[in-house]
Parts: structure tokens; C-alpha cells; sequence
């Protein structure tokens, strides 16, 4: 079956998300989603500066993160989960396992998972109803984060959650938290300090090795597992952590022509990802079917993990 995915109208909009916000009130972006002026706690998206109950648990994860978050580690994650031998299941089934975790990398929200991926997935669905693999895509987009489950080997959640970013390659200043590389071994090798280290101008995001995570997992799984999903949804999985990309413009000229087609796909996504996590509950039981009805169409009854 092939998927054709039109390319998404984006309006016109010269200034930031967050300079918008700091104007004051909600703000209005294609597709009609409204952007909320505040999070879950009353704070703006994403301040990893704000005094919070929840600052020094997320600054502590990014450091932990920054440390031990090295090429060498990264290729060694993909290679063994790669496998794909942790067992098999449904997607719905992975979808309940995440009701067990809280994201300790998320200043925006400390629900149970599946009610952020319920609310990404109904705010997309209702600005972009024709578009049904971006609803199914918004529902699993955080499924690797399964690895936390002792099943998969209950990886620590610096290895599993957070802002991910290229490896191999200079850490750009615009990844939160970035004096912690200071510690990183790579930071002193000679190569990885470079702008493009093991890499070539516009070589392709899918010659890069992205820091491990839940992205890079899913990932894996959704191509292992033959998916029926657009390359598309692929893209926006594998990349929906890659804030150094998509909110400051950094590591553009590792990207080629096709991973510039598929970013404008992973912004609309990633407003939704973001601004949507609220402490409103979605109904389960009334949008089960849907999206169950969804999974059978793009994904095979149980997939490889």
C-alpha cells in the first residue's frame, strides 16, 4: 500500500514559538492549534531555568545524560536493540505498558505517558482529520520509551528519555544543558569536536548516529517490523527529540534535500508533541477503537521488540 502525504501548509511566521509566548496569551498556528501560554504547572514550554519542584530532577538527568551519552555507547544501543529479540506484542499492548512511566527529562508534564500520547494524537486529529497516519504517528511516537520496562531491560532514564542530538560531532550550544558535555569523553576527542567530525556536508540525518533513546528505538522497530506508515512518520519518530534541529536550527548542513522535505512534516508534529500536554484526560475507552482500527491498518497484528 503507498501512502501519499501532501505537503502540510505552513503559514507564514517569522518569530519563535517561545518570543510569540513571551507576548502574553495563546497563540493561533496552522491547522488551528491553539497554543497554550503555559504548561501543566503554569510556566512557559520548555524553561529548564524556571525554580520548579520539578528543576533540579530534570537538570539532574541532563547531566547524567550529557556524561555518558558517547558515540561509541550510541552504536552499541543500536546494534543490541537492533535485534529486535526482546519479545513480541501489539502496539496497544505497548501503549498500556506506558501507563507505568513518568518522563523525569519532561519540565512540562509529570502524567503517566499514554495521556500525553492521547493528547498529541486527538489535537492532530482534530486539525488534521484526513491525515490519519499523522494521528497514528502522534500516538506511538513515544512507544520506545518501553525500554524503561524491566521486560526490555528497565534502562536508566538517561538512556531512554530527553532531547536527543548528534554524536560523532561538535555538541551545539543550543543543547539544553550544554556545559555538562565538559564531562562527556567525546568532548575531548580531537575528530568529535569538529563541526562535521565523522561526517560530510549534507551526507543525510540517516548517516548520523543520534544519541540512544526512545526515538532511535521505535525507529527501529517500526522499520524492522515493515511498517505501512509513510517515510514520513518515520522521520518524525526518529526525530521528534532533536530540539537542536527543529527549535534552533542547528546541524542543518548534515540534513540533504529529502530530510528537508520531511522536516517541514516534523514541525507541524512537533507543536502538538509540545504544547498539547495538559492535565485534561482523554476519554480511552471512546478513542480505543479508532485508533485500534488504525494500528491494523499500517502496523501487523504483533511486531518484533
Amino acid at each position: 500500500m503507498t501512502v501519499i502525504v501532501p505537503e502540510p501548509v505552513l503559514e507564514e511566521n517569522h518569530s519563535s514559538v517561545e518570543e510569540q509566548q513571551k507576548e502574553g496569551g495563546a497563540l493561533d498556528l496552522d491547522g488551528g492549534f491553539v497554543v497554550p501560554g503555559s504548561n501543566a504547572f503554569g510556566h512557559s514550554f520548555r524553561d529548564y531555568e524556571k525554580e520548579t519542584a520539578r528543576r533540579a530532577t530534570v537538570e539532574e538527568f541532563y547531566r547524567v545524560n550529557h556524561i555518558y551519552q558517547t558515540y561509541d555507547f550510541a552504536k552499541r544501543k543500536k546494534e543490541e536493540y537492533g535485534k529486535l529479540q526482546k519479545g513480541e506484542m501489539s502496539i496497544w499492548e505497548c501503549v498500556e505498558l506506558l501507563n507505568e512511566f513518568v518522563d523525569e527529562s519532561d519540565p512540562d508534564l509529570d502524567e503517566p505517558q499514554i495521556e500525553h500520547l492521547l493528547q498529541s494524537a486527538e489535537a492532530i486529529r482534530r486539525d488534521y482529520p484526513d491525515q490519519d497516519w499523522l494521528h497514528l504517528t502522534a500516538l506511538i511516537h513515544d512507544l520506545g520509551k518501553v525500554l524503561l520496562h524491566p521486560t526490555f531491560g528497565g534502562e536508566p532514564q538517561w538512556c531512554v528519555v530527553g532531547d536527543t542530538f548528534p554524536l560523532g560531532c561538535g555538541f551545539d550550544e543550543s543543547i539544553v544543558h550544554h556545559r555538562y558535555f565538559k564531562e562527556n569523553p567525546d568532548y575531548n576527542n580531537s575528530l568529535f569536536r569538529t563541526r562535521l567530525g565523522v561526517y560530510t556536508e549534507n551526507c543525510g540525518l540517516d548517516k548520523v548516529t543520534m544519541s540512544w533513546g526512545h526515538d532511535e528505538y521505535m525507529y527501529l522497530v517500526m522499520k524492522g517490523n515493515e511498517t505501512k506508515l509513510p517515510p514520513a512518520a518515520l522521520f518524525i519518530v526518529r526525530f521528534h527529540s532533536f530540539y537542536a534541529l527543529h527549535h534552533s536550527v542547528a546541524y542543518t548542513y548534515l540534513m540533504n534535500e529529502d530530510d528537508r522535505e520531511m522536516l517541514k512534516w516534523l514541525l507541524v508534529f512537533n507543536k502538538y508533541d509540545l504544547y498539547s500536554k495538559s492535565k485534561v484526560k482523554i476519554d480511552l475507552e471512546e478513542v480505543k477503537p479508532y485508533y485500534m482500527s488504525l494500528i491494523g491498518k499500517y502496523f501487523p497484528e504483533k511486531l518484533r521488540w
